[in-house]
């Protein structure tokens, strides 16, 4: 069998002390979750983020900055996950914008409101993102590139 990681990318957004987050039904229940999904080919980092937040939360999001790139392995699922994260801010909403299968619906919180009991975080990473975030762990966006694909023929596979 193949190993290949899910490659996702979230949105960190904090207004007025609370964070951006999602409400969304997973496997019969219901989790918070940063705005996050995955990358789909041909697409940048950048415009993933993007696209996850509009269809998740109905917000433009514009990013600042890489907050971490995070490696996950989900046991539950026998599945490993590479997140970049980004913060930014919001733009603009659109509050009657239809948003993806299974979200319920956006929610802004504290960090401390995440820690109750009552809450079921989609995974560690929910938190773990916004304490960097919270400690200031900014990197610059061009961290990040994208190659334009080439067909590469050679011999020597010790590039």
């Amino acid at each position: 069998m193949t190993w290949k990681p899910h490659v996702t990318v979230a949105a960190i957004v904090e207004q007025d002390g609370r964070f951006l987050l999602v409400e969304e039904r997973v496997h019969d229940a219901l989790v918070i979750n940063n705005p996050a999904g995955h990358l789909e080919e041909s697409e940048s980092f950048i415009d993933a983020v993007r696209r996850e937040t509009l269809e998740e939360t109905g917000w433009e999001f514009e990013p600042d900055a890489v907050t971490g790139i995070y490696l996950f392995k989900n046991l539950s699922l026998d599945a490993t996950f590479l997140r970049i994260a980004f913060c930014g801010h919001c733009t603009r909403h659109h509050p009657g914008r239809s948003l993806d299968r299974g979200i319920v619906g956006p929610m802004w919180l504290t960090r401390a409101e995440l820690d109750n009991a009552s809450l079921i975080l989609r995974s560690p990473l929910v938190t773990h993102c916004i304490d960097d975030y919270l400690a200031g762990r900014r990197f610059p966006l061009d961290i990040l590139t994208c190659i334009a694909p080439i067909a590469i023929l050679c011999r020597d596979t010790r590039a």
